[in-house]
């Protein structure tokens, strides 16, 4: 067998969401129907244009959030924890948790066949990190003095600020807490990243340059600075349109005729992929496949967008590296933004090269993650294949008419294989195929 043969699959998840902590608690919400959507409490809302978010409201981050380390990985995840935003934070716990899933915390393993793969988007510093310097050069009538900032101001700014923000740190502490020697990447590709971080993995193990590769991505759209420029940018959905009717939990509407625009979110989710050899030899259990991949940017010459093109490149690629045709795939998890223009998009896309199939959206749960939601919503699939049940899309009261596509609706059957889709307001688009390990 050539490297280029090696079968990819999945031995082990982690997710922190709007729906928990756990596996079993994201689980939980979806197969009840429970939204992890309501009111922001994190951010002060008062001058926003919205005040519904999905938080991860269990995640505080302390050292119960990263699973159960031993006393030594325990102190060197405190001692680090002051050098790690939320984001970050957020993505490291969940990657720990995939790491303990997988069996891989504390076992003998190569560490220099053991790599990291991690998504996420641009991490904005908080303001407060500016404020004691910023104090200091504001004269008595209130004004900033610029003038003060060089002598008076940086020096009482903390200076490892930065690696709080800095968006290859995930992988970064999750390979020193670890001791994982192998390759190492960070990628910045919004809401494509982590099927993208996914076909990267892939393609290394195939490679041969590693046989384990943690692979993940962390996000989000809450944050006193993002969220401005999310509400100057983004579709934003209105709790108190006619459909949501003021309530939170009903705002995010994929795919509805009555849908107003996305809902911000934030999360992160870990998959451990691992060559095929690999996990049998250390007698690993196999959650799923990876077997197909395919990634594509697209934009109008206006500047817009081209979502349906970007989408329609990223399925035919994923499914030509898969070798699967359209009747193969059990469901599609769409990207199901609740965007006007992208839902449609996204539809047309599904339909011309997919057909009738199955579609579901976990964002309608969550909100969007940003670079999070991706690998939080693939792992949801993995698991809705493990439970043979596909959860519906919440909030879908009725398809609309311009959004052709088969949404489900009720439970159903997820079928041995699904798609993963993923786009960017910039058109960059990702998918990955996953199948039921046979």
């Amino acid at each position: 067998m050539s490297q280029s043969d090696r079968r990819v699959v999945i031995t082990g998840m982690g997710q922190i969401s709007p729906l928990g902590n756990s596996i079993e608690s994201m689980w939980s919400h979806l197969s009840t129907g429970k939204s992890g959507v309501g009111m922001l409490q994190s951010v002060p809302v008062e001058n926003f244009t919205t005040d519904i978010g999905g938080e991860c409201s269990d995640f505080d981050g302390s050292i119960d959030n990263f699973g159960s380390p031993d006393k030594l990985l325990k102190r060197n995840i405190k001692k680090a924890l002051k050098l790690m935003c939320r984001e970050i934070q957020v993505g490291v716990a969940a990657s720990q948790l995939a790491l303990e899933n997988a069996g891989l915390v504390g076992a003998d393993k190569d560490p220099t066949k053991v790599g990291t793969m991690f998504g996420s988007d641009y991490i904005i510093t908080s303001p407060g990190e500016y404020s004691a310097g910023i104090a200091e050069c504001v004269s008595g009538s209130g004004e900033f003095d610029f003038e003060k900032w060089a002598e008076q101001g940086i020096p009482k700014v903390e200076p490892t600020w930065l690696l709080k923000y800095l968006p290859n740190m995930p992988a970064s502490h999750v390979a020193i807490f670890n001791d994982l020697q192998g390759p190492s990447n960070s990628l910045t590709v919004r809401e494509a990243s982590s099927n993208i971080a996914i076909g990267e993995s892939v393609t290394i193990i195939r490679r041969g340059t590693a046989d384990i590769m943690v692979t993940g991505a962390t996000g989000s759209r809450i944050h006193p600075l993002r969220t401005i420029h999310v509400c100057l940018q983004e579709q934003l959905a209105d709790r108190n349109s006619a459909a949501a009717g003021g309530d939170a939990s009903k705002a995010c509407r994929p795919f509805d005729a009555d849908r107003s625009g996305m809902v911000m979110g934030e999360g992160a989710g870990v998959m451990i992929l691992e060559s095929l050899e690999s996990a049998q030899t250390r007698g690993a259990t196999i959650l799923g496949e990876i077997v197909g991949y395919g990634s594509s940017a697209v934009m109008l010459p206006e500047g817009t967008a081209d979502y349906k093109t970007a989408l329609s490149n990223a399925i035919s690629s994923s499914m030509e590296v898969a070798g699967v045709s359209a009747d193969s795939i059990g469901h599609v998890h769409a990207h199901g933004l609740a965007g006007l223009r992208c839902d449609e998009e996204e539809s047309e896309a599904i339909v011309e090269l997919l057909g009738n199939v199955s579609v579901t959206a976990a964002k309608s749960y969550m909100g969007n993650l940003g670079a999070g939601s991706g690998m939080v919503e693939a792992i949801s699939s993995v698991v809705a294949m493990q439970k043979e049940e596909l959860f519906p899309v919440l909030n879908c009261d009725s398809v609309d008419p311009k959004c052709k596509l088969n949404v489900v609706t009720e439970k159903s059957k997820p079928g041995d294989s699904f798609i993963n889709l993923n786009v960017t307001p910039q058109g960059q688009a990702s998918a990955t195929i996953i199948k039921r390990f046979q």
